[in-house]
């Protein structure tokens, strides 16, 4: 027999950790602390895998918005257990407007990616020119995780260095992107810090998480110390 939904809040809240609770809120500056339970994430996926397989399951994907942070959380496993690629890209087109936070969004990695779809790189194109702050970091989340190995093509990088946000979790993910980029396409990211082809900030913040990278071997952190621009951050 499967949870009603106050079963499955009830589930939640005897996970709880309000110590954790407390030290994750400072992590996550834009969720009110209210709406945060303090469930660990080992404790959570153990149970979405649980949840997972009950008929209650599909209409909990349907129930949006929820209340709850560890909901979204919840909501965001379920989705990247989904085998099938045309029902997670539906699922994720209507709950990517819902997500509030760079915690939830970064933990969505979905199974039915991991074959990479041919129809992906353009779909994570569309994403990121969305205007919703996590919708956008989450399709630049989708090239970094699974295209920049044998998957990688050089446009995904234009593709990237064309956002231009305000957003401070938008343009901190395309930091990380370029760092990720610089530790395994050294050579097509290069030049795009080379002739200054990204936002200075963003710049600045790809040498620093490059240089902190144990990926990036010492004589190019050298170098890359070299392309930082001043007085941009």
């Amino acid at each position: 027999m499967g949870w009603t939904e106050r079963e499955l809040r009830e589930r939640l809240f005897a996970l709880q950790d309000l110590e954790y609770r407390d030290f994750h809120c400072r992590l996550m500056p834009t969720v009110e602390k209210e709406s945060v339970i303090g469930v660990r994430t080992p404790a959570l996926r153990k149970l979405a895998k649980e949840f997972g397989k009950m008929e209650e399951a599909e209409a909990f994907l349907r129930a949006l918005p929820h209340r709850y942070y560890e909901e979204n959380n919840l909501h965001g496993m379920l989705i990247s257990a989904q085998k099938d690629y045309e029902e997670t890209v539906e699922l994720l087109d209507r709950f990517l407007p819902y997500v509030d936070n760079w915690a939830t969004c970064d933990l969505i990695s979905p199974r039915a990616f991991k074959a990479h779809p041919p129809e992906l790189p353009e779909q994570a194109r569309r994403w990121m020119g969305e205007p919703h702050t996590y919708t956008t970091r989450f399709g630049i989340g989708v090239l970094m995780e699974f295209y920049l190995d044998v998957t990688f093509q050089t446009a995904y990088l234009s593709w990237v260095a064309e956002v231009r946000s305000e957003e401070y979790y938008v343009n901190m993910m395309i930091a990380w992107y370029f760092a990720t980029a610089l530790a395994k396409q050294y050579d097509a990211a290069l030049p795009y810090l080379e002739e200054g082809r990204l936002a200075p900030w963003v710049h600045n913040k790809t040498i620093q998480k490059a240089v902190e990278s144990y990926r990036v071997p010492n004589e190019r952190k050298v170098y890359l110390r070299t392309l930082r621009r001043k007085g941009s951050g």
